[in-house]
């Protein structure tokens, strides 16, 4: 048994490893690629004129060192300038957002020339960068990158009423969403009279106000409070929410989507920082590819 565990420490550090290769940044890639060209322009001359019976020692640690600079400059080319930026990427799953489609610590394959040709469809699981609203003070001015599944498109009229999707006036079966939260008693929920935990119902609707598209989502008569709405949609007065759930619910505007996570209860999502751009999304989530024992598709 704790060769086994030994083993999968090892596994895990080393997907690890490749998660941290797949996002290291391309400037760094261009450095490290342009360091090992000329470390080969200079080695390969003495290489070459080296006598063939002279060909040992550091001869032979040099011509390493070149064979190894060789396939860097190759990777590093082929891998980090042509498949990541316009092909696949790999990503980990670092939250519960997803669940259960996706489990915190899965890694993920992510298509990104899909995207180069066609967008996003409803449905789809898409890796986005988020709009800066939408990331916790400590997040700002990281590299981070969001995965949700595609609810709305441009033209669509999106709500959520009673935890029932609705596109454009109809109901949408949504057979990979999860309630995971129950409430005891709290300033939104109660227990019913049965003494069982009552779960409040939550309901969502994107709004226009002014040049603004505002995301309102309620439960009961709480109206933009959540701790996860964005602080630039926190509604300050009794005033305002009220506006704002007299306003009608409004398409999605062109060059923009909405995505939500299938955890409905624990996903911070376009219900509480509203829309993404076209612009920010980066690829389609295709397959888990660890751990092994959850390879599937994920379309």
């Amino acid at each position: 048994m704790l060769e086994f565990l030994a083993q999968t420490g090892q596994n895990g550090a080393a997907v690890d490893l490749v998660d941290r290769l797949a996002r290291t940044p391309l400037s760094q890639i261009v450095i490290l690629v342009a360091v090992c060209t000329l470390v080969r322009a200079a080695v390969f001359p003495v290489l070459k004129n080296t006598a063939a019976h002279k060909r040992v020692g550091l001869y032979k640690l040099a011509r390493f060192g070149n064979e190894l600079a060789d396939a860097i400059v190759y990777a590093g080319v082929f891998v980090f300038l042509l498949i990541r930026p316009f092909g696949i990427q790999t990503f980990k799953i670092p939250s519960g957002s997803m669940l259960d489609t996706l489990q915190l610590q899965d890694y993920i394959i992510a298509n990104k020339a899909i995207y180069r040709y066609t967008d996003p469809v409803r449905g789809d699981i898409v890796v986005f960068k988020p709009p800066e609203r939408a990331l916790y003070e400590n997040q700002k001015g990281q590299d981070i990158d969001f995965i949700k599944r595609c609810i709305g498109l441009p033209g669509d009229v999106i709500e959520v009423r009673n935890d029932v999707l609705y596109r454009n006036g109809q109901p949408v079966a949504e057979p990979y969403v999860v309630y995971k939260e129950t409430f005891e008693a709290n300033s939104v929920s109660h227990k019913d009279p049965s003494g069982l935990a009552y779960r409040a119902s939550r309901n969502f609707k994107l709004v226009k106000r002014g040049d603004d598209f505002v995301p309102v989502q309620w439960i009961g008569r709480s109206v933009n409070e959540d701790g996860m709405i964005a602080p630039e949609y926190v509604a300050k007065s009794q005033a305002e929410k009220d506006e704002l759930m007299a306003l009608p619910a409004a398409p999605v505007p062109a060059g923009h989507y909405l995505f939500m996570g299938d955890n409905r209860d624990w996903s911070s999502d376009g219900r509480y920082w509203g829309l993404a751009r076209r612009e920010d999304v980066i690829g389609r989530s295709e397959a888990v590819w660890w751990p092994i024992a959850r390879w599937r598709g994920t379309r």
